[in-house]
């Protein structure tokens, strides 16, 4: 069978054509991302912008044309943090709908949690209980699970890259006091999570999406993006820290020489690298910690496991 997922965040929306037989791994046909920002300005005027609803048309309308082109069965359309905040999300439902054929599926963040686990679970040894932490635009969701168990727990935060660079980092590069103010945001995010899931039953952390595949091409050293060299990398937490601590410090003009940066990342890393430096460090403090392991695989993959009838 051949299905397609498409996961269309705050920041990016990406695609996912895969052959599936049941029981076995996806297999990827195409996997492709655009930077389109849906979420641009989201988090202060609760309407999706004009300009950001284009930007994510004409993306689905190319989506569209490579799931004709590979003769796609069936489609799963996944919309998550910023459609749920905005008042305006019918003329985005109404858009896709005119351009795919599908109906997007305005998820919960409980769901966008389920489907990142299962996504990172259909490729990493879970066998024990883990955290999964995919950080987004808009939200960062946190769930723990295991394969015996499935998701034992999950929250979905509203902190994420594109919400916190809007909200709090202004200045190039950030001030002391909007990077504290930022920090504290984060913190208390993560405090009201640890009141929903038990992050203490988990054995080690396991991190998702943009922000975390950038800041761990960082501290690979990558001289380009490289997903097969990210996939699975184990990081120690002092790579981490350094890696977070230079993007959130570095200026604009500094990340626009990184061969790995994507160019739609460039603005908003610093503050996605700000979040994860403090999940890493709740998950330091809270069980021991003492590396991270970054995975490629994600809710894009939990979608299209979705749309082959994987999973429920």
């Amino acid at each position: 069978m051949k299905v397609a997922g498409i996961d269309c965040g705050t920041n990016s929306i990406r695609l996912l054509i895969a052959d599936i037989e049941p029981g076995q791994p996806l297999v990827d046909v195409v996997r492709t991302m655009e930077v389109v920002r849906l979420g641009q300005g989201v988090d202060t005027t609760g309407e999706f912008a004009q300009e950001a609803l284009d930007r994510t048309f004409e993306a689905a309308e190319r989506y569209a044309d490579l799931c004709r082109e590979h003769n796609v069965e069936n489609i799963r359309f996944v919309a998550t943090s910023a459609t749920r905040d905005a008042r305006n999300r019918d003329v985005f439902i109404s858009g896709i709908q005119n351009r795919l054929g599908v109906t997007p599926e305005v998820i919960s963040g409980q769901r966008e949690a389920q489907l990142s686990f299962f996504g990172a679970a259909s490729v990493i040894d879970v066998t024990d209980p883990v955290a999964v932490i995919d950080l987004g635009g808009g939200s960062t969701e946190i769930v723990v699970g295991s394969k015996a168990d499935g998701v034992i727990g999950s929250f979905s935060m509203n902190v994420g890259c594109v919400r916190m660079f809007e909200r709090h980092l202004k200045s190039d590069p950030p001030t002391e006091a909007e990077v504290e103010v930022a920090r504290r945001d984060v913190r208390n995010a993560l405090d009201e999570a640890t009141q929903h899931v038990d992050i203490t039953a988990a054995t080690r952390l396991i991190g998702l999406a943009g922000t975390v595949t950038t800041v761990t091409a960082r501290a690979l050293g990558l001289p380009e993006y490289d997903p097969d060299a990210i996939d699975g990398a184990t990081l120690t937490l002092d790579e981490v820290y350094g890696a977070c601590d230079w993007l959130l410090s570095a200026t604009r003009e500094e990340r626009t020489k990184e061969g790995y940066m994507h160019p739609g990342r460039i603005d908003v890393i610093g503050a996605g690298a700000l979040v994860w430096s403090e999940v890493v460090g709740r998950f330091e403090r809270e069980i021991g910690i003492t590396s991270v392991t970054t995975s490629e695989h994600d809710i894009l993959d939990g979608i299209a496991l979705w749309a082959a009838g994987e999973i429920d």
